[in-house]
């Protein structure tokens, strides 16, 4: 990994971060979505046979094979996955919204509502490794949300089938039906609809730069959680930082994909070198080294800091996706750190126990958007209605200035609709304050 240091480097080369050189995949997405838009499941069979070499009989995931992987698959991980389970919807259920109404003395009645989404895709990646996490993780939070319908959509092996832990974890997280269909073709079927497929109101979910590229694009037809990019780790050490702690979980970061970043920001000078030996040796053990390996290589790096206000401040700059502070005192800093998706407090919080376990959400924002973006939430399976009421008397109070903000915008249709109304008829208003009488 490169060395950087603060009193030395320009900061813009320390910030510098490396996006992947990826080719334009707009076009071929573009085709693949019309097609899927105007086929239906013909062109899903097609596309799935001409790009995955797979040929279906049936785009669904049977009952049957979701009661072989639930026989299929361990005990012990069913035990862990409904274990993880229960810690993800005790975080997630403290996100619960409630609506409000609010009523004022002059009878004006105002309030918001919390409705759920009605149906919600949730894309699982397939490809390099099966991800029953994300599964739990995607959909448990919409399940509190209240969503009435749960579709999800991951690719196949070679032969067709869908990998049993994602079926297994699918099943303990309450998915409602199950499709067969990967990459771009995948998204379009949830944003457009097929005669097999509904179409829903959000996809959400990570996936390759295909599917990444068609969230884009079908956006406004759906809703979308994110554009999620490869995975990145920060981690802030001082004294008291184990070298081989820091090593290994940097290297959790890098065998995600070789794209993938994973940056140490240190007081310590004597800890780079040590950081450095234990990647090299534990790089070596790593059955997915030549991905780790490309990982640290091309996207890696060290950033060596006065102190660690200097370490936060880089920090919030940088706006890391996970952020693990491996210092003395954690709680310290965590006041300090403004941009991160995910906050990992001390020596014994490795950034893995967020991936699968602990509770808050792992869906995060990648690629310096933790400035912007939140972690995936219940609110993200809601949407808010507002509504208004206004009696006879407060309408006639506010009559003059709606008028005045409508003519000032040359909107004259919008300031007669409220001068219609200057002149109430006595039986209107009675009853109109009954009316109001019986909401309140």
């Amino acid at each position: 990994m490169r060395v950087y240091s603060t009193q030395r480097d320009p900061l813009n080369d320390i910030l510098a971060r490396k996006y992947a050189e990826t080719a334009d995949v707009s076009a071929i997405v573009q085709k693949i979505i019309e097609r899927v838009r105007t086929g239906g499941d013909r062109a899903l069979y097609q596309l799935i046979e001409e790009i995955d070499n797979v040929t279906l009989d049936s785009l669904t995931v049977s009952k049957a094979e979701i009661e072989t992987a639930l026989q299929t698959v361990s005990a012990e991980l069913l035990e862990v996955m409904e274990q993880a389970k229960a810690n993800i919807l005790a975080f997630h259920q403290k996100q619960v919204r409630q609506g409000f109404a609010s009523t004022e003395q002059n009878g004006v009645v105002m309030g918001q509502r919390i409705l759920s989404l009605s149906c919600v895709g949730v894309y699982v990646p397939g490809g390099t490794a099966a991800y029953p996490s994300t599964v739990l993780m995607d959909v448990l939070p919409a399940k509190i949300a209240g969503v009435k319908k749960i579709v999800m959509m991951t690719p196949t092996d070679s032969e067709g089938n869908v990998p049993v832990a994602i079926l297994a974890a699918a099943q303990i997280a309450g998915v409602d039906e199950i499709y067969k269909v990967g990459g771009a073709q995948g998204i379009a079927a949830l944003a457009y609809g097929t005669e097999t497929i509904p179409k829903v109101d959000k996809i959400v979910g990570p996936g390759n730069i295909y599917v990444a590229t068609a969230k884009r694009m079908v956006y406004g037809t759906v809703d979308i959680d994110m554009i999620a990019g490869p995975s990145d780790v920060l981690i802030i050490a001082d004294h008291s930082a184990n070298p081989r702690w820091v090593a290994a979980d940097l290297l959790a970061q890098a065998e995600h994909d070789k794209l993938a970043q994973a940056i140490l920001v240190t007081t310590e000078e004597a800890l780079i070198k040590k950081v450095q030996l234990e990647l090299e040796q534990q790089l070596a053990e790593l059955p997915r080294k030549e991905i780790a390996a490309a990982a640290i290589e091309n996207n890696g790096k060290i950033i060596l800091v006065q102190d660690l206000a200097e370490a936060t401040d880089i920090a919030n700059l940088i706006a890391p996706e996970h952020l693990e502070l491996s210092v003395a005192d954690p709680f310290a800093l965590l006041g300090k750190i403004e941009n991160a998706g995910s906050v990992f407090l001390g020596h014994h919080t490795p950034e893995v126990l967020g991936d699968y376990f602990a509770g808050p959400n792992h869906t995060l924002p990648t690629e310096g958007t933790a400035r912007f973006y939140s972690p995936l939430s219940v609110d993200d399976f809601v949407k808010k209605s507002s509504y208004l009421y206004y009696t006879p008397e407060a309408l006639e109070a506010a009559a003059s200035a709606v008028e005045l903000f409508a003519e000032t915008e040359a909107l004259i249709g919008h300031a007669r609709s409220m001068k219609v109304r200057r002149d109430n008829d006595s039986t209107f208003a009675a009853k109109d304050k009954k009316s109001a009488d019986r909401f309140v």
